[in-house]
């Protein structure tokens, strides 16, 4: 499967674009802030025709370029109960005062948003085959109420043999490196998290290549050995 990421131009949020291989159908995971320059450039560079966008998670740091992205043809997959997200991401309302007062620092009042033409809501357990890759969608709410886990039962190529993974969860805000999303941001819950570490990412062979949402990837079973998060569940 290749895949390739790349951080967006503020808060390090992982941009992804999966696709079965050079010159297919791909999907784009999470089209930050000021992602459009270096997407074009992947796209190019392996020629690869996008299918679709999916979120994590309806947060601005993960959705801010996702309707230029889309533009009027490409639908933009994100959980039911973050749906209204969408509506507006650069409201305090959905960020929290402080947050919105740094986007608001670094970008101006004039920052304006529209939502994509065309939204589909997914829920748990829902299977998604998009490109050509089949994806499983997990609800796992704290960081946000709607926030999801990807799975696939495939690995980026280039992956060494000595890595010993043979699928892949992209987190997004859910689980790091070495860390967890916030919870104290508006629709966070520390309560939910908590069960969704238990129920959604716990249970998952060591064997899952981990990309999040922030920070380098991972495996599951390094992060149930030394994530404090995970211990005791």
């Amino acid at each position: 499967m290749l895949t390739v990421s790349f951080p967006a131009q503020a808060f390090g949020t992982n941009c992804y674009v999966l696709a079965d291989a050079p010159g297919e159908e791909c999907v784009i995971v999470d089209p930050g802030i000021g992602i459009e320059e270096t997407l074009r450039e992947v796209l190019t560079t392996h020629r690869l025709k996008p299918a679709a966008v999916l979120l994590t998670h309806g947060h601005v740091d993960h959705v801010f370029s996702v309707t230029p992205v889309c533009g009027g043809e490409l639908a933009a997959y994100i959980h039911t109960d973050d749906r209204y997200r969408l509506a507006d991401p650069l409201s305090s309302s959905s960020l929290g005062p402080a947050l919105s007062g740094m986007l608001e620092q670094q970008f101006g009042k004039q920052v304006t948003w529209r939502e994509p033409e065309t939204v589909v809501e997914i829920t748990d357990s829902e299977r998604l085959t998009v490109a050509g890759l089949e994806l499983e969608v997990a609800h796992a709410p704290g960081h946000t109420e709607g926030s999801v886990v990807f799975g696939m039962s495939r690995v980026p190529d280039g992956i060494p043999d000595e890595a010993q993974v043979d699928r892949t969860l992209i987190t997004g805000d859910v689980l790091f490196a070495g860390s967890i999303g916030r919870t104290d941001l508006p629709g966070g819950s520390d309560a939910a998290m908590q069960e969704s570490l238990r129920r959604v990412v716990h249970p998952r062979p060591d064997s899952s290549l981990v990309l999040p949402g922030h920070g380098p990837a991972t495996t599951l079973g390094r992060e149930k050995a030394t994530n404090p998060y995970l211990q005791g569940l």
